[in-house]
């Protein structure tokens, strides 16, 4: 399907065109450039002339371009799995099945690659270090293994840590709810909330003792009960009357304190990346996903940005509003275009 009347993985028309213009090998993979006068399909970053915009489609893949009646370039030859992919891939193959996380120079010496040469490539590929995806992947199978009910212990030593304080470690300073909390669905952890309203609608705010762990529009008790299904469920008091009072101040007058607001909420390392770059964005300004993606070190991964902010549970206070399409245009928002369109208004005036 041609890119002009979709996306094509998530990336929008021109911001493909432009990784094309710059022959960025970050979106190699990600998409292949077919060009109809020329009857031939391409990498992004193929080193051949560029065609003219007019004559361009993309695809998703070399399939999709083949279908459509082209062929493959011979001088970049899109189907063929680079070295570096090929690399990348052997590499997360070894940190999966190792014992102990595998050494830099140890990813190094398997893939044939200078150390410093390995990082930078793999970094490109994924967004984070050998080291971080390492930390990353443990986090997640110690998350899976006590969402399937393990005790705390025993999934933090079967996801690969040697000791206890190792998890601890790796979780320090991490946006999330405890260990303990991810366990059969939020069992043990009381969640207060409330729902109010706002001049952008009703409002539902709920929050565990360590912060904010969902903010939203037009929703109610069913919903946060969906989410949090063995959390226990308090109607919010007194002591709650200080921290909604803050998230409202946040919602009706964006940029007045709410990134003072402590939030508890859990995502992979890539998305946390993200939310934290997106509170970086000064209010009044927007950033595409493009650029979010470059950001978090990672050119390539538009789609998986978009992804991460559609994953956002604390609109406003992580504020996905701010993100916009290449071409200025709003894009989607989960509560509706008008409250995005709105906080924005209300930013920049």
């Amino acid at each position: 399907m041609a890119l002009e009347q979709m996306k094509v993985a998530g990336i929008d028309p021109e911001e493909a065109w432009a990784a094309v213009l710059r022959r960025d090998r970050a979106f190699d993979g990600r998409f292949v450039t077919g060009v109809l006068s020329t009857g031939i399909y391409c990498r992004p970053s193929c080193a051949t002339r560029h065609p003219r915009r007019e004559n361009v489609r993309f695809f998703d893949c070399g399939a999709d371009a083949r279908e459509a009646g082209l062929r493959p370039c011979l001088r970049c030859l899109p189907d063929d799995v680079s070295r570096e992919g090929k690399a990348v891939g052997k590499a997360i193959e070894a940190i999966k099945c190792a014992a102990s996380v595998p050494t830099l120079a140890d990813l190094a010496r398997l893939t044939d690659y200078s150390p410093s040469h390995f990082q930078r490539m793999f970094k490109r590929s994924t967004g984070l270090s050998p080291a971080e995806y390492a930390r990353a992947l443990r986090r997640e199978r110690a998350g899976e293994a006590l969402s399937g009910g393990d005790s705390v212990t025993g999934a933090i030593y079967e996801a690969g840590y040697g000791a206890a304080s190792r998890f601890y470690e790796d979780n320090k300073g991490r946006m999330g709810m405890a260990p303990s909390a991810w366990k059969n669905g939020g069992r043990g952890v009381s969640i207060r909330w409330a729902v109010v309203e706002t001049t952008l609608g009703p409002m539902l705010v709920a929050a565990t003792d360590k912060g904010v762990c969902r903010l939203s529009f037009n929703e109610g008790e069913e919903h946060l009960r969906a989410r949090f299904p063995q959390a226990e469920l308090v109607p919010g008091g007194a002591e709650f009357a200080g921290l909604l009072d803050k998230v409202v101040a946040a919602v009706e007058q964006p940029g007045s304190g709410g990134a003072d607001v402590p939030l508890d909420v859990q995502g992979t390392a890539f998305q946390e990346k993200v939310w934290q770059e997106l509170r970086r964005i000064p209010p009044g300004e927007t950033r595409s996903y493009a650029e979010i993606a470059a950001a978090v070190g990672n050119p390539g991964a538009v789609r998986a940005a978009g992804s991460a902010n559609g994953a956002n549970n604390v609109a406003v206070l992580i504020p996905c509003h701010r993100v916009v399409r290449s071409d200025g245009t709003l894009g989607g928002y989960a509560y509706g275009l008008d409250i995005k369109r709105e906080l924005l208004a209300r930013e920049r005036d």
